[in-house]
């Protein structure tokens, strides 16, 4: 699958001297960077589910907890 991305200068020199310094082409840096950060993204939302239902879980310890 074909894509194009469009770039300026500072773009350019960074996806070279990544490139560069990885030993890797400029589309594996993108590909790389994009997998990155959507797994970051995922990693984050299931945080976020869980200290929501832990917060909920021990709500009442927490809140004694805070008036102490």
């Amino acid at each position: 699958m074909a894509l194009t991305v469009r770039t300026d200068e500072e773009m350019e020199r960074a996806l070279t001297a990544l490139a560069h310094s990885e030993g890797t082409s400029r589309q594996e840096v993108i590909r790389r960077a994009v997998l990155e950060r959507h797994e970051r993204a995922g990693h984050r939302a299931r945080v976020q589910q869980s200290t929501s239902l832990l917060a909920d879980r021990w709500a009442d310890v927490l809140d004694r907890l805070g008036k102490a």
